[in-house]
């Protein structure tokens, strides 16, 4: 279980990463757009798709904590209803449906071996 728990950290890492310092990137990979000349779009993507996850595997990996690594699960757990509420809200498309699988995956993973 403490390799599974690393691998979810680095994960959730390497993909924070993207988020925080590609946020170009990563809104072109979503399908998002800024508006207009607003650089919000791109805080939010650094903030919320990128730096909070860097934190929470950095957090987990220095601390080994069973919560620490719980607590990434939920996170993705979190991601995947919110991406399950726009399929059904919002219509479904490939890139939605695989989004969510991975997000669930790996939430209800770390849920599992870590509680």
């Amino acid at each position: 279980m403490d390799i599974i728990n690393i691998l979810l950290a680095l994960l959730s890492i390497g993909f924070g990463v993207i988020g925080w310092l590609a946020p170009r990137y990563t809104m072109d990979v979503l399908d998002t757009a800024t508006k207009n000349d607003s650089t919000m779009g791109l805080s939010e993507v650094r903030a919320a798709s990128g730096a909070l996850f860097v934190g929470l595997g950095v957090g987990a990996l220095l601390t080994g904590l069973p919560g620490a690594y719980a607590a990434i699960g939920f996170a993705w757990g979190g991601g995947a209803v919110g991406r399950l509420t726009s399929i059904v809200l919002d219509g479904p498309s490939r890139l939605k449906w695989i989004f969510f699988a991975v997000e669930a995956v790996v939430g209800v993973t770390a849920i599992v071996i870590n509680l």
